[in-house]
């Protein structure tokens, strides 16, 4: 345990060695915060609107610091409405993921086998589509989706690439010494995968789990692009918020307003879709060199 603790400090201490990912965590802590806070400062909600003539698509102001649309709702709100459901959708969804792929990654490196072979050619077979294509299939079934409806459809997607990762370093693991004096001294099974491996496997889970919010938050921002992903009309994402103001902007849709693309309208959420990505990059480069400092320096 206290070697454990001591691995662990010394690779927080790597960790916060690198301003910049520190940088980035503080900024992806703050922007999820807002979102999840966001019905403290808006409880009128994210489609409160305001038909007024002052309130008609305005410019950013001190009132309205990232505007209002041809509606007069509140961008900045609309904003942070987005950030809340792109960050459930992600959280949820890698959470989900990571606690499946977990479990069947560490039973088929394990015990390998029948159960390996099954556990990963499943595996195997989900990840060889690509995950938009997985995704945009999966929309078309079911309909128009709804925020718990993307969460089970990128845990169903991600758990597999959790598994693959998860698998291959248990495997390793299972053949080092101090699993053959774990199970000398009576160990069973279970305790040898939660007492010493899953620990073992931790930062490798950390990193993967990372990698899998940013990953989805990508995917659900390109499938709403191309307008399968979760409408509008349901709730605001980020990748929605973009998408129906170019479409807006351009004269993608049916009945184009005039005027209403101007660029506050997407240049807000897009930056806070791009700073998120962006930042949860950095964070999940940063772990990775902090928890494998052999695998940064080669």
């Amino acid at each position: 345990m206290t070697s454990r603790r001591g691995l662990a400090l010394q690779a927080l201490r790597r960790f916060v060695h690198r301003p910049v990912a520190v940088g980035a965590l503080v900024v992806v802590f703050v922007i999820f915060a807002a979102g999840g806070l966001v019905h403290m400062f808006a409880p009128h909600g994210w489609n409160s609107i305001n038909l007024a003539p002052s309130a008609l698509h305005r410019s950013p102001s001190l009132a309205h610091p990232f505007g209002t649309d041809e509606i007069g709702r509140d961008v900045f709100v609309r904003t942070l409405y987005g950030i809340r459901t792109t960050e459930e959708v992600a959280l949820a969804g890698a959470a989900i993921a990571a606690i499946v792929g977990v479990m069947v990654g560490a039973l088929a490196g394990f015990y390998g086998g029948w159960l390996d072979a099954i556990a990963m050619r499943v595996a195997d077979l989900i990840t060889s589509y690509p995950a938009v294509i997985i995704t945009l299939a999966a929309i078309v079934y079911i309909g128009e989706p709804y925020p718990h409806d993307l969460i089970f459809i990128f845990g169903g997607y991600m758990w597999a690439v959790m598994a693959r990762v998860v698998r291959a370093h248990v495997a390793t693991l299972r053949e080092q010494d101090f699993v053959d004096a774990a199970r000398a001294l009576g160990g069973s099974d279970a305790r040898i995968l939660v007492r010493h491996l899953l620990p073992n496997v931790g930062g490798t889970i950390l990193v993967a789990a990372t990698s899998l919010v940013g990953q989805i938050v990508l995917i659900d921002a390109t499938v709403e692009f191309f307008y399968y992903g979760l409408p509008a009309s349901v709730a605001p994402s980020l990748g929605n918020l973009v998408t129906a103001a170019v479409q807006v902007k351009f004269g993608f849709g049916s009945n184009p307003t005039p005027g209403a693309g101007s660029w506050w309208i997407w240049v807000f959420p897009g930056l806070a879709l791009i700073l998120i990505l962006v930042c949860v990059n950095l964070v999940g480069d940063a772990l990775d060199a902090a928890l494998n400092p052999a695998a940064a320096r080669g």
